[in-house]
């Protein structure tokens, strides 16, 4: 089994900046890659960006440029670094631990608005 506990969601401007933070714990030999996913009222889940264990990255082609995923084995910590915020960004931000494509465990999820 493996917990999931994202951070760092909330209100910011348009152009404004945010970092998530999931900490995983419990039996992770399973899991190669870890991911955000978000979903915004009325749309479909998206995955943002991933990141595997031999540090591969792959976003989402909405976020290129702007989000930045980073992960940090000692601390069993995953992060997403988000910059240049839109208001289209608005939406629930949750990690993922998978098994390549597959997602085993999901985080509650943090949600994300930026808004004037």
């Amino acid at each position: 089994q493996v917990q999931l506990v994202e951070s760092g969601g909330g209100l910011v401007q348009p152009g404004g900046s945010l970092r998530l933070s999931c900490a995983s714990s419990g039996s992770i030999f399973s899991i190669n890659t870890m991911g955000w996913y978000r979903q915004a009222p009325g749309k479909q889940r998206e995955l943002v960006a991933a990141i595997t264990s031999d540090s591969r990255r792959n976003y989402a082609d909405s976020v290129k440029g702007r989000f930045t995923i980073s992960r940090d084995s000692g601390k069993n910590t995953m992060y997403l670094q988000m910059n240049s915020l839109k208001p289209e960004d608005t939406a629930v931000y949750r990690c993922a631990a998978m098994l390549e494509s597959i997602v085993l465990y999901w985080g509650q999820g943090t949600q994300v608005t930026v808004s004037s």
